[in-house]
């Protein structure tokens, strides 16, 4: 039995997320499926983060378990075949040891929000990020964001539907930057809490709107209720970006 690492890419629009859902298409199956058409084998996909329905990834970090004796590069180029025509790619591959696991062997996570900010409507990148129209003020979302950075109750920014043990995480990084018409977030932690970037991205844009004050952000992380949260901006902008391991930082 080889134990293969897989760096996937997708787009998340046409699936439920990335984990296999009984009430719709997922990542994962469309996976497995190669998986089985290749090697005839019931694989189990593992992933570093679980993805909601409309998220991408850039990079996401993903191990099967396969007995049938193949190389990583024919295992990679198969999957791309079989996967056609779901927008899921296999972008690398490599064999790793068997003490070596997606997720719980991943020491950090990194997301990146896009928004483009402009009036005319979306065409290329529909479906790929959250359009604002209104002006927004990059430096006073970045301003507000570092009050969440560090260990806290994020409950506020917790969907309710979340199964996490605890609502308390340590965000490592959130940087708001702009790019022309475009307003980054870049988020990293060791992991997040269902919806957590997605309403942090939200409260954010409040801020760079006028809506909300900068100080605003830091209330509503310490009201430690989800009534406080200002708004959950849509997954059409989320990208998974980066799974880290300690052999590989």
């Amino acid at each position: 039995m080889t134990r293969f690492a897989l760096t996937v890419e997708f787009d998340g629009a046409p699936f439920m997320g990335l984990q296999r859902q009984a009430h719709g298409p997922s990542v994962q199956q469309s996976l497995e499926d190669a998986a089985y058409a290749i090697t005839g084998e019931e694989v189990i996909l593992h992933s570093a983060g679980r993805t909601d329905s409309g998220v991408h990834a850039l990079a996401m970090r993903s191990h099967m378990d396969i007995a049938k004796d193949i190389t990583a590069f024919r295992l990679m180029e198969a999957l791309n075949a079989k996967l056609r025509p779901d927008p899921v790619a296999v972008t690398a591959c490599e064999v790793k040891p068997d003490d070596w696991h997606a997720r719980f062997s991943c020491i950090g996570r990194a997301y990146e929000y896009r928004i483009c900010n402009r009036r005319a409507p979306l065409t290329l990148d529909r479906g790929k990020a959250w359009q604002v129209s209104r002006p927004l003020d990059a430096g006073a979302m970045h301003e507000a964001a570092q009050a969440l950075v560090g260990k806290h109750d994020f409950t506020t920014f917790r969907s309710v539907h979340c199964q996490a043990a605890s609502p308390e995480k340590t965000l490592d990084r959130l940087c708001v930057r702009r790019a022309g018409e475009w307003v980054i977030i870049e988020a990293e932690a060791r992991s997040f809490l269902h919806h957590q970037v997605r309403s942090m991205v939200g409260c954010l844009a409040l801020v760079g709107q006028g809506q909300w004050d900068v100080a605003q952000v830091g209330k509503a992380l310490a009201a430690r209720d989800r009534q406080a949260l200002g708004l959950n901006a849509p997954p059409d902008g989320l990208y998974f970006v980066k799974a880290i391991y300690p052999q590989e930082s």
